[in-house]
Order: structure tokens, then C-alpha cells, then sequence
């Protein structure tokens, strides 16, 4: 990858869940069960003439319906790094759980990108079950249908090169056709995992998160990040709010609300 430029990556935090416990965020739960907060996040990759979203997030009224602590829009957040909304062309949707597809109309001139998997899934026959739809919203998957039929949705069909110097992956497991991102940096090749494994703790002691679609399939899907990364500590969990003490902010004054993940992480 000598001839091609790396990438910035950038991780824009914009909600919280300070009532999360190791009981929910462990399957089979925690025997010492303490506090342990999600953040959430969306991604930006900016390079090479580019700038892609990885995740859209949710708004306030989410927030408000999901019991989470809304900090920011992630386009406020975005817009705090330099990149304007309006102006961005691609979207990489890693699955279609609420907290990160929605804000569906932030990026009005974006292409989304998707695996065929995930879109048959929330359309199908198992949204019949209402165990299944617990991290799936209508209104959600009917846009992301709407932006099919108006030919902004591209999809993909296990792995393929997005972009040089860019791959993604479907690893499923938290979902059936989650989809990783592979993002060449000036750390070597980084990934960015999504719900692939909301903590570091999920991956580094092989305990999934405990809302899961096929436990097999996260288990192996830690193997194939770490597989796919130049070393372990460049594969970025979903959801843990030890990024934003690992890595610097992007930019001053922005501390804790956006940091820059292709800086050498602190200790």
C-alpha cells in the first residue's frame, strides 16, 4: 500500500448509556455484576479524495424512546471535525440495529452500503418474531427500503474491496449480515468492528455481548478482525468508552467528543 496515502480515522461519540451493567453487556451475564457504560459512535474515514460515514446513529427522539443520554447530533459532531453532512457521498452501514442506522435523512446526497444479508433479514421472515425486532426500528428499515427504490442503496454480498485501501467484511454474528470495515492507515491496516464486539473485553476474553444472532459466528468474527488488522490494538470496538481515553482528540478542545483513532493509542 506504499503508493496509496492513508487514511485518518476518526471516532465522533455523540450518546450514552451510564446504566449499563457487566450483567447486559456479558451472555450468560456476570457473576460480579458493576457498572458499565456504552458510548456510542460513528466513524469517519477521510482520504485519498474521500470521505466516508462508517454508521449513522440514532437522534433525540431515539434516545428519549431507547432510555439513552443523547449528548449530540452526529452531524454536530461531524460538523466539529469538518466534514458537513450535506457534502458526503458515502454512507457504509455496518447492520440495522437502531443505534446505527438511523438519522436516515442527514445525508442527503450519500449512497448506502449494505450487505445483502442484513437487508433480507430486516425485511423478512424473522421480523415475525418479536424477540428478533427488539434492536430493529420501522421506521428505520422502511427508509433504508425508500432509498432502495430511489437507487441510493449499494449492496454487498461478503467481502469486497469499497475503496482502495478499504475492504469490507461480513462477519454476521450480532447480526446476520453485519459487515466490518478494513481501513489502511498510517498504523498498518486498522478495523473498524461495529457490534462485532461492543467492549474490548467482548474480543480480548472471547465473551460475546448478549444480544447475539448466532454466537458461532461472533466468536469467529473476533478471529477475523484481529486477522484482518496489522496488529490487535487496531480493532476498534462498537461501543467501549475506553477509545476516548486510549486516543487523542481530534482536534483541541474536542475532548470527548471526537478522537482520532489512526494516532498511536496512549500506553
Amino acid at each position: 500500500m506504499a503508493e496509496l496515502e492513508p487514511y485518518e480515522i476518526h471516532a465522533v461519540r455523540y450518546a450514552h448509556n451510564a446504566n449499563a451493567t457487566t450483567r447486559e453487556n456479558f451472555l450468560g451475564g456476570d457473576p460480579h455484576e458493576t457498572p458499565m457504560p456504552l458510548d456510542y459512535f460513528v466513524w469517519a474515514i477521510r482520504g485519498n479524495g474521500r470521505t466516508i460515514i462508517f454508521d449513522t446513529g440514532f437522534d433525540e427522539a431515539m434516545a428519549k424512546k431507547r432510555k439513552r443520554q443523547f449528548l449530540r447530533s452526529p452531524g454536530e459532531g461531524l460538523k466539529c471535525i469538518g466534514i458537513d453532512p450535506d457534502g458526503v457521498e458515502d454512507v457504509v452501514v455496518s447492520h440495522m440495529h437502531y443505534d446505527h442506522c438511523g438519522n436516515y435523512d442527514l445525508f442527503p446526497r450519500a449512497k448506502y452500503h449494505l450487505q445483502d444479508t442484513e437487508m433480507a433479514y430486516c425485511t423478512g421472515r424473522c421480523m415475525c418474531h418479536p424477540t428478533l425486532r427488539v434492536p430493529f426500528e420501522l421506521d428505520d428499515v422502511v427508509s433504508m427500503v425508500g432509498k432502495v427504490f430511489t437507487g441510493r442503496v449499494a449492496f454487498h454480498d461478503g467481502d469486497s474491496e469499497f475503496a482502495p485501501g478499504i475492504t469490507l467484511h461480513k462477519v454476521g454474528g450480532h447480526s446476520k449480515g453485519l459487515q466490518v470495515m478494513r481501513v489502511w492507515t498510517r498504523r498498518g491496516w486498522m478495523v473498524l468492528a461495529s457490534d462485532a464486539s461492543h467492549f474490548y473485553a467482548n474480543m480480548e476474553n472471547g465473551r460475546p455481548f448478549h444480544l447475539v444472532h448466532n454466537v458461532e459466528e461472533v466468536l469467529e468474527s473476533y478471529n477475523r478482525c484481529y486477522s484482518l488488522a496489522s496488529e490487535r490494538s487496531g480493532v476498534i470496538p462498537g461501543h467501549d468508552p475506553k477509545t476516548l481515553d486510549l486516543y487523542p482528540a481530534s482536534a483541541p478542545g474536542l475532548e470527548g467528543i471526537a478522537v482520532r483513532l489512526d494516532a498511536d493509542p496512549r500506553g
